[in-house]
């Protein structure tokens, strides 16, 4: 199970690794590094992932420089924290906390 405090640790400019794809997602989605990185400072785990593969994951809710909410799924392994991957959530899918997931029926 992933702890904020590390996660927090490791959410430097020196351990942050993002693949091409999610880069490319974030310009896509209009998604500053600066506010990814702001949000998982100031924000907390809402699901953990432990069977992901090849390393345990979680989905961190945070808030950006304009107060939107932001979610990132990450990793950490070998000393690294790896960014899965970012989005703001969409209000169909999360409740208005955006903490917790709407059921579907």
């Amino acid at each position: 199970m992933l702890c904020m405090n590390e996660v927090k640790r490791l959410c430097t400019d020196d351990t942050i690794l993002m693949t091409v794809h999610v880069r490319d997602r974030m310009k896509l989605r209009g998604i500053l590094y600066s506010d990814l990185v702001l949000a998982i400072s100031n924000g907390e785990i809402i699901e953990q992932y432990e069977n992901d593969t090849p390393y345990p994951s979680c989905l961190v809710h945070g808030y950006t420089a304009d107060k939107c909410h932001l979610h990132a799924v990450v990793s950490i392994g070998s000393g690294m924290l790896w960014i899965i991957t970012t989005y703001y959530p969409a209000s169909d899918k999360w409740h208005n906390n955006y903490k917790t997931r709407k059921v579907d029926k």
